[in-house]
Parts: C-alpha cells; sequence; structure tokens
C-alpha cells in the first residue's frame, strides 16, 4: 500500500460544518478572558449570530453591534456590559473603523494582500495600547466577526493584541450563500447611486465585491456582472484605469456582453482615450445594434475628436431607435456647430417637448437664436435655462450678450455680474462686461474689466483678435471681390518692403 494515499485529503480545506462545530466546541471549553477572530461575511454572521446561543444555551451571549467608525473599543465594551453577566460578546461591523485607512491599489485582486499603509487605525493601535485592560477588566470570551481583509489588518497593524487570540476560524461560504450575496449585491447596483456614495462606502462595496469574485463556488456569469459593478464603482472613484482593467476581466468571460463594453468605452471616454472610447461602442453596437445609449454616447466621443457629421449621424440613430432629449439637445448642437441654427433650434424644442425642465436645451436654444439675431427669443430661452438652473453662469453670460446685442447694456452688465458671482474667474463675462461699460462710456471700469479678462486667460483675447481679423477680410472679400483683395495686399506688403 502506498503509504501518502492515507493522508491525500490534509491539504484539502476543512467542510463549513468541521470548522463550525471545531468553534462550537472551543467555546464551550473556553472560560474567562478570550480573543477568538472568525472570518466570515456579513450574512454568515448573522445567521452565526442567531445560531450560536441556540448551540450553546448554557453560556449567556450578547452581540455588539458596530455601525459607524470608532476609534476606541474600550468604552464601548465597557459600557455595553455594564450590570450584565455575559460569557461570550459576539462583535460585529469593527470593518467601519477600517475602510478609511485602506490603501490598496484596485487596479488588482490579489487574495490576501494586505494594504501599505502609512499610518495604523485608531482603533487598532488602541487596541494594542489597552489589551492588559481588555484582560483584567472583562472576564469573557471575545469573538470578532471579520471580513478577510480586516483579520489582515489584526495581524499586520494590532499584533500586540492578536497574539493574544485564543483562535482564528475561517467559515468557508456556502454556495448557497455565494448566489444569494451575489445577487443582493447585482440587485441593489445602480451607478447613480455609487456616485453619492462616500469614499469608505465606495470601499466597503469594491471589498465586498471582491471577497464574492475570489469564491470557489462563484459561476462564470455572475463573476462576469460583478466585475463590471466593480468597474462602474471604480470609474466613480475616478479610477479609470483599474476600472477598465476589470471590464476587461468580464470580457474574458463574457464578450459578447454589450453592457461591458459600453461602460469600457465611458472609461476611455474618462481618459480622453476617444479612438478607443468609440472602438469600444462600436463593438457593443455589433452585438446590440439598437443600444441607442451607446450610439448617444459614441457622438459625444466623435464631438471630443471635432468630428461633427459622423456625430450627428450617431446622435441621429440613437433618436431613430428611441427618441429622448439628450440625444436631440447634441444633435441640435451637432447642427449649430455645422452652420445650421435654423435646425438646431428645431432639435432643442424637440428636446424640451420631451423633457421641458431640460435646462441645457433651454440654455443652446438661447445660442442658436442668438446666432439667428433673434435675441428677445434667445433671452426668452436663457431666462428658462435659469429658472431651472439658476447657478448656470453660462446662461447668465448668454442673456448678457443677448441683451449686449440689443444695446440693453445696464442690463447686459446685470447678468454679467451675476454670471462673476457664480464663477468669479469667469474670463468670457469679465471681457463682454467690459465692453458693455465702454458702450456706456464707463471706460476706465471699462478697461479694468477687460484687464481682468487677460489677465484670466490671455489666449481668449488672441482668439478674438484672430477671429476680427478674419471678420475683417471677409468684408474686404465680399465688398471689392477675392482678385482686387488680393492686389492691395500685394500694394501693401511691396510698400512695407519699400519702407524698410
Amino acid at each position: 500500500m502506498n503509504p501518502n494515499l492515507s493522508d491525500w485529503d490534509d491539504d484539502l480545506p476543512p467542510e463549513p460544518e468541521e470548522v463550525y462545530q471545531d468553534l462550537l466546541r472551543t467555546l464551550k471549553r473556553k472560560s474567562g478572558f478570550g480573543l477568538f477572530f472568525v472570518q466570515c461575511t456579513p450574512v454568515e454572521a448573522d445567521k452565526f449570530i442567531v445560531k450560536l446561543p441556540q448551540e450553546i444555551p448554557q453560556k449567556k451571549i450578547e452581540v455588539l453591534r458596530l455601525v459607524e467608525a470608532i476609534d476606541n473599543l474600550y468604552q464601548p465594551v465597557a459600557e455595553f456590559v455594564k450590570e450584565k453577566q455575559i460569557d461570550i460578546l459576539l462583535i460585529k461591523g469593527l470593518e467601519y473603523s477600517l475602510y478609511k485607512y485602506e490603501k490598496r491599489s484596485f487596479g488588482e485582486i490579489t487574495e490576501g494582500q494586505f494594504s501599505n499603509l502609512t499610518s495604523v487605525p485608531h482603533i487598532l493601535n488602541h487596541l494594542n495600547q489597552q489589551r492588559e485592560r481588555f484582560r483584567d477588566d472583562f472576564p469573557i470570551s471575545f469573538v470578532f466577526l471579520l471580513r478577510s481583509f480586516s483579520i489582515n489588518y489584526f495581524i499586520h497593524r494590532a499584533p500586540d493584541f492578536f497574539d493574544w487570540r485564543s483562535g482564528v476560524f475561517e467559515l468557508p461560504t456556502t454556495p448557497e450563500v455565494v448566489e444569494q450575496e451575489s445577487t443582493r449585491l447585482l440587485d441593489e447596483a445602480d451607478y447613480e447611486k455609487y456616485l453619492k456614495l462616500s469614499p469608505e462606502q465606495k470601499i466597503e462595496k469594491i471589498l465586498e465585491i471582491q471577497d464574492l469574485l475570489a469564491e470557489k463556488h462563484q459561476s462564470e456569469s455572475r463573476k462576469a456582472n460583478l466585475l463590471l459593478e466593480l468597474g462602474d464603482l471604480l470609474t466613480t472613484a475616478k479610477e479609470s484605469e483599474a476600472a477598465i482593467a476589470f471590464y476587461d476581466q468580464a470580457l474574458k468571460l463574457q464578450l459578447d456582453n454589450h453592457q461591458v463594453w459600453h461602460r469600457r468605452g465611458l472609461g476611455f471616454g474618462s481618459l480622453e482615450r476617444y479612438e478607443e472610447e468609440i472602438a469600444s461602442y462600436d463593438k457593443a453596437i455589433e452585438i446590440k445594434p439598437d443600444y441607442h445609449l451607446v450610439w448617444h454616447h459614441r457622438g459625444i466621443a466623435l464631438k471630443d475628436l471635432g468630428k461633427w457629421k459622423e456625430a450627428l449621424a450617431s446622435w441621429e440613430k440613437a433618436i431613430e431607435i428611441k427618441p429622448n432629449a439628450g440625444s436631440l439637445n447634441w444633435q441640435g448642437n451637432a447642427l449649430d456647430n455645422l452652420g445650421q441654427s435654423e435646425e438646431a433650434v428645431i432639435c432643442y424644442d424637440q428636446a424640451i417637448a420631451l423633457n421641458y425642465n431640460h435646462p441645457h436645451a433651454w440654455y443652446n436654444k438661447g445660442i442658436a437664436l442668438r446666432k439667428l439675431g433673434r435675441n428677445e427669443e434667445a433671452i426668452a430661452s436663457y431666462d428658462q435655462a435659469l429658472k431651472i438652473k439658476s447657478d448656470d453662469y453660462e446662461a447668465w453670460n448668454g442673456k448678457g450678450n443677448a441683451l449686449f446685442n440689443l444695446g440693453r447694456f445696464e442690463e447686459a452688465i446685470a447678468s454679467y455680474n451675476q454670471a462673476l458671482k457664480i464663477k468669479p474667474d469667469y474670463h468670457e463675462a469679465w471681457y463682454y462686461q467690459g465692453a458693455a461699460l465702454i458702450k456706456l462710456g464707463r471706460w476706465r471700469e471699462g478697461n479694468n474689466s477687460i484687464s481682468k479678462a487677460i489677465e484670466i486667460n490671455p489666449d481668449f483675447i488672441n482668439a478674438l483678435l484672430n477671429m476680427q481679423k478674419k471678420h475683417i477680410i471677409s468684408w474686404f472679400k465680399q465688398k471689392l471681390g477675392l482678385q482686387k483683395l488680393v492686389l492691395i495686399l500685394i500694394s501693401f506688403l511691396r510698400l512695407i518692403r519699400l519702407r524698410r
């Protein structure tokens, strides 16, 4: 008989029930002070909290639930156990005191990786310092219910306290719990909600997903969806490079997932890598040609590359699939940039019909109307935009320009002042305010305003001068004809050479 066959299963992980029974036996035997660390998910922790008193009825068991970050555990424990007879104290929620110290690079999922911390979490520092007080003042068994990353913190950042441990138990997650927790996280997934999470809440969610991704019972389809959510969370945390890495991992599992290709494109967009952004959108469109949101974002990426005609075609496709205010607004912008302001106004009106409170559509309609010389209508559009979003400094500036065009300089200055209250370094408002002041004969004030605009952005004035040169040349060309204009310019250049 081969002697190695008798211990072939020594390296296999224990079954969940074996670990649980081992923990029960240890807690039954233990009396007085003891430290136990149980690695488990929050769901398993809740189940353990309910089940343990039934398994050990002879022990008096209490639960201390921490629901926010704390710096010192001794005081809450002292207040909690006061005038109570307790044999075992279960502590859940210590993670909340660690999230803000979590500095790991989320670009990789490394099981068991410990963060490179620059400081020790206050709560762990106090545990190190007060371990004798815990032992002397509380003759009970402490059972910390923790995630795996939290136990790493104890090992590396509270070694003095951790060295007194009576045992560490890892409760392997069952397939049922993996499915239940994964489903819960995916059901709760919402990009807009992710944007509103605090940094600590985002870290909590990211770590939760990472734990589930590492589970051996995880299915490939759920893993792909969890990787998608992990990428979305990182995108909201402005970690676009790491987000793209997770989207790529998801695509290795599900190459035909159009949502992953779409999100991947958004990630490249935030990095201003527009060619790669468009390539990702094109892959999403190959899989799902009627996905209007991809067509919409594809249009924005093309616009960012200055390809307005191609962008217009993308927005037209998005509208064909699903008429929506966002795409209609951008379609109007494209037409306006291509010199088709009348058609642009029609698009803005269609956007407003779908969403009356769309501030950008009202604002952009104002711009187009002003270009068409319809300044009174432009003012009405800007006013509507400002009713919806009163702190839109660009709308205040646009209204000022329309009033300026009508010769209502005092009112224009009031609008520019409103824009500058919201954004004091808005160089355009300073410049046009200066121009309006000069029109009123208030030269010193006007020059001061224009000087302020130049100080903030010298390039803006250069651009205006270049634009004025083009207007002058265009006027001469219209009045004299191209041939006469060229002859005059040649004669002018010859005159300059002769004078030299």
